[in-house]
């Protein structure tokens, strides 16, 4: 707060323990948590709320006003929870009023020169890789994964710990614990190095895999494959999450990989 080479406008409100990099510019209507540090050329606009224990580099704009050619000026924020890194040179636009927000969640990692578009939700411990564009509207479950280089096409949804493979297009929507691959985006089994990793028994990943081969390698059409998923399947929260994933997407879900 006492570094004299910023500018930090009165109407934002820093907690006293913020570290400001010389050359930071730090716009009214702004509240930033303990124990956060803003690096040197940093942009903060007006709306951004960012959590406790952040880490935003050089070069990041957070909060600037959405690209979006039906946005009217309303009031609206970009906020991002605890711990979370905003690496060099990432853009986050606040939302519009679809949402009134844009929301990074807690323990996230956003890598250099990554872009997210206004209205985006991004759990949490959700890690998006260099240069990673996300359109508007985006939703990102907890523990999903980005590849650089990817791009995501407005109003998809990525299912919690999914993991998609760099240089991605993503037209449709990738569901929960599954990975993805290809051109077109397509599945490639499910995320177990990562499942294991969190804690997930055999037992369980043996039972997405089992939801998995129904869903995918079984010559059903999705709402055959789900049906015979709820008529057979014991009902767990990971099946439950899958099925609801699946029912109320609106772009349709990736699909099985051809090989061809």
């Amino acid at each position: 707060m006492n570094q004299p080479l910023a500018y930090v406008h009165p109407g934002a409100k820093i907690a006293r323990n913020v570290v400001i990099d010389p050359f930071t510019t730090i716009h009214n209507n702004v509240i930033i948590g303990e124990g956060t540090w803003i690096g040197s050329n940093v942009t903060i606009m007006e709306g951004a709320r960012i959590g406790k224990n952040c880490n935003i580099f050089p070069g990041a704009v957070i909060s600037a006003v959405p690209q979006d050619l039906k946005f009217g000026g309303e009031d609206s924020l970009a906020i991002i929870g605890d711990n979370t890194t905003i690496r060099e040179c990432v853009t986050i636009n606040r939302g519009t009023v679809a949402s009134g927000q844009t929301k990074i969640g807690d323990n996230c990692l956003i890598m250099a020169t990554a872009h997210i578009a206004h209205d985006c939700h991004i759990g949490d411990n959700v890690i998006i890789v260099n240069g990673v564009l996300l359109g508007g509207h985006v939703t990102v479950g907890n523990h999903a994964i980005i590849g650089g280089l990817s791009a995501v096409h407005q109003f998809i949804s990525i299912g919690e710990h999914a993991m998609i493979s760099g240089g991605s297009l993503l037209r449709k929507d990738v569901p929960p614990y599954s990975k993805a691959a290809k051109e077109p985006i397509s599945y490639v089994g499910i995320n177990s190095v990562g499942l294991r990793r969190r804690g997930f028994t055999t037992e369980k990943i043996r039972e997405i895999q089992d939801i998995y081969r129904i869903l995918y390698q079984k010559n059903y059409n999705t709402t055959q494959a789900l049906a015979k998923i709820e008529a057979e399947m014991e009902a767990t929260p990971e099946r439950d999450e899958i099925i609801q994933f699946i029912k109320s997407s609106s772009r349709g879900i990736m699909k099985g990989y051809t090989g061809v």
